[in-house]
């Protein structure tokens, strides 16, 4: 039954026995952990095969010594591997290190020198437009450069594009735009094809230095059959004359050891020359001897696949018990809406508007910590103070239920609370 449909005096008698059950918790002093989206120690545990699998083998094909300096571009065996996870050619390929968030900043720092020249001339700040709810470290590299963060909301399809499409040519100090095509990082949204065929004619839009940050973050990271397949944009955009406004972004963070991955960066040959440029003063090269280890490792696209179904055997029970406890709880209460996500790492959840962060602080109090309402919004401001991003990835299933069964009472608790105030 919907609690708005409940009489004052049910609805005091129910805050009365979840107040009760909240205290509890509180007694049994628990901590928990919820707030980020890591792989557990069993999912690390499946890549334990990269440690010794070089053997002492430290050649390339072609006779090259990785345990040596140059190749900024990365090692050719895993500029291929990054081209086949990105649908690109090895020549519009960089290896990085474990974080692609590296490359997503040093491409910024790169641009913003344009930018920024562009900024002077029509005293106007540099803007990102930022689909939301949204990843919090893309908008944390926005604030480091001082770039001014514009929300735009999601549909079913995706972003939405009518609106995205009327900002960039309208305003020309709009210079990218963040993306995490394939299972959103919260929402799981997954773009559809013409939703991307859009994208790939944005940069006829807006102008020649405008870069689509497109984050496949979750590419491999399947919980279902029948996984999403994203159109090329690469493909598009070439056919589009738009090349140049596509930067691509992957890693294998989640798929190996979260810590010692390898990254990838694809964008046209144009844009990698000038980067590798800028890459130069910096970096020799990245770790070379860690790219031929996931090389021998992943080997290929089904090896990938193959080895991602080992994670998804681990990571589905987890998302079905995230399912099961919220429509348990409240499903027929009419107090929150949540994803269903067919991949990725996070359950995306919408509590009734103005107490997302009460429901975090309740959590908090009774030992479970969740990401900070608001953070998946530009500068932590959730504008109706609704969203809260569920990662249930890291704990092990025992220690998942006991934080959702605190987190469901916090939800229905802080919407009991709010009902009555009104």
């Amino acid at each position: 039954m919907k609690l708005r449909d409940l009489s004052e005096d049910e609805l005091k008698a129910r805050q009365s026995e979840l107040k009760a059950v909240y205290d509890q918790f509180k007694e049994s002093r628990l901590s928990l952990d919820l707030t980020r989206g890591k792989p557990s120690t069993e999912q690390l545990d499946l890549s334990n095969d990269l440690d010794g699998i070089l053997e002492g083998f430290f050649l390339l094909q072609d006779g090259t010594d990785v345990r040596n300096y140059g190749g900024i571009l990365g090692i050719p065996e895993a500029r291929q591997l990054g081209a086949d996870i990105l649908s690109l050619q090895p020549s519009q390929v960089l290896v990085g290190g474990n974080s692609s968030l590296t490359l997503m900043y040093n491409l910024i720092a790169h641009m913003i020198p344009e930018w920024q020249g562009e900024k002077q001339a029509s005293n106007s700040k540099v803007k990102f437009i930022c689909p939301v709810p949204g990843y919090d470290r893309h908008f944390t590299i926005c604030e480091s450069f001082d770039i001014e963060m514009i929300n735009v909301n999601f549909l079913p399809s995706g972003p939405d594009m009518e609106t995205i499409e009327e900002l960039v040519a309208r305003d020309p100090m709009i210079k990218g735009i963040w993306c995490v095509p394939k299972y959103s990082n919260p929402s799981s949204h997954s773009y559809d094809e013409d939703t991307v065929k859009r994208f790939a004619k944005l940069g006829n839009l807006a102008g020649a230095d405008f870069r689509i940050m497109w984050d496949n973050a979750y590419v491999a990271h399947h919980l279902t059959d029948k996984p999403v397949r994203l159109p090329d944009l690469m493909a598009l955009a070439q056919e589009a004359g738009t090349e140049d406004s596509v930067v691509m972004f992957a890693s294998t963070s989640k798929v190996t050891f979260a810590g010692a991955g390898i990254s990838f960066l694809g964008t046209s040959e144009k844009n990698l020359k000038a980067f590798e440029k800028f890459l130069v003063p910096q970096v020799i090269s990245f770790d070379k001897v860690n790219q031929l280890r996931h090389v021998r490792f992943l080997k290929d696209l089904d090896t990938l696949a193959a080895h991602m179904n080992k994670h998804r055997a681990l990571l589905e029970p987890k998302f079905e018990m995230v399912q099961k406890k919220l429509q348990a709880a409240v499903g027929d209460k009419d107090i929150a809406e949540w994803t269903r996500p067919d991949g990725g790492y996070f359950i995306s959840l919408n509590t009734l508007p103005g107490i997302a962060s009460v429901v975090v602080e309740l959590a908090a109090s009774a030992g479970v910590k969740l990401t900070p309402a608001g953070a998946t919004f530009p500068y932590g401001l959730d504008p109706e103070n609704r969203n809260i991003r569920v990662a249930p990835t890291f704990p092990s299933l025992e220690d998942l239920e006991k934080a959702l069964d605190v987190f469901v009472v916090c939800l229905e608790l802080a919407s009991l609370n709010r009902l009555l105030a009104q």
